[in-house]
């Protein structure tokens, strides 16, 4: 498949949402609400759960299911209540010492009026910054689709993973070509040129891993998940938190090194 035709896959109905994936991976999931200033987000589920033995804090993006769930979760678009709910649940896990995995799923950070009232673009931009210093692990699995801030907002991290016809991106596709052509439907063009697939964020250096997807054997699909995530947060919670994060900020470093060899 080309890039637009992935794109189209990451976004196709009754692809598994956030939720789907907590409740396979993990044992006793506990969601928990609000971000102490504001209100909930449902489009941010969050909480405390076990991945064999070790405790483990979850962010999940949850675009909802249907019509009415879609529309109580903003389509996947969170709130800055939602990135502060994230954040205050990172920082309880940074406290006791919990690994954070986050799983990433949206088109971009709601771009209403009254989220920006309430500092949309502070609230990612302090998840950014608190999460390049997290004392503790964090993975982030991209399992549809990665748009701008909103989901840089949930993946800065030690080790991305990004499921095989997810995508990763800088701005929307539609986005891009209204700015560069003033035409939305030079969207596959632009998608082309943003290099959003799985392939190009392994290349990159974005991703560590690609996984493979088989919707029709879900729960095998997540059990070999949970099992490479287990396998990362061994190793990861083997660092000391000094090393962890002088890895965490070199990874970021080396991105966008120019490359020659390459037209872009």
């Amino acid at each position: 498949m080309n890039s637009y035709e992935k794109l189209k896959t990451a976004r196709k109905n009754g692809r598994p949402t956030g939720g789907a994936y907590v409740k396979e991976i993990f044992e006793f999931p506990i969601e928990l609400h609000g971000d102490r200033r504001f209100g909930d987000d449902l489009a941010i589920m969050a909480g405390l759960a076990y991945i064999g033995k070790r405790p483990v804090t979850f962010i999940a993006m949850e675009k909802g299911t249907d019509l009415p769930s879609r529309l109580a979760r903003n389509f996947g678009c969170p709130k800055p209540e939602g990135y502060r709910k994230a954040l205050r649940l990172m920082k309880q896990a940074e406290k006791f010492h919990r690994p954070v995995i986050c799983f990433v799923d949206t088109l971009g950070a709601y771009c209403g009026a009254d989220a920006e009232e309430r500092g949309q673009g502070q609230a990612i931009a302090e998840n950014i910054m608190e999460m390049m210093g997290l004392r503790t692990p964090v993975i982030s699995v991209v399992i549809g689709e990665g748009g701008s801030g909103g989901a840089l907002a949930l993946a800065s991290a030690d080790r991305v993973l990004i499921l095989e016809n997810a995508v990763y991106s800088v701005i929307s596709p539609e986005g891009c070509a209204s700015i560069l052509w003033k035409d939305s439907g030079k969207v596959a063009d632009a998608a082309d040129c943003l290099h959003i697939t799985a392939e190009d964020m392994k290349e990159f250096g974005v991703a560590e891993a690609i996984i493979p997807e088989d919707f029709d054997h879900f729960s095998k699909m997540c059990k070999g998940m949970k099992n490479q995530l287990a396998a990362m947060l061994d190793e990861l919670c083997a660092k000391s938190e000094d090393q962890l994060m002088e890895e965490r900020y070199m990874r970021f470093r080396k991105f966008g090194i120019y490359n020659s060899d390459r037209p872009y």
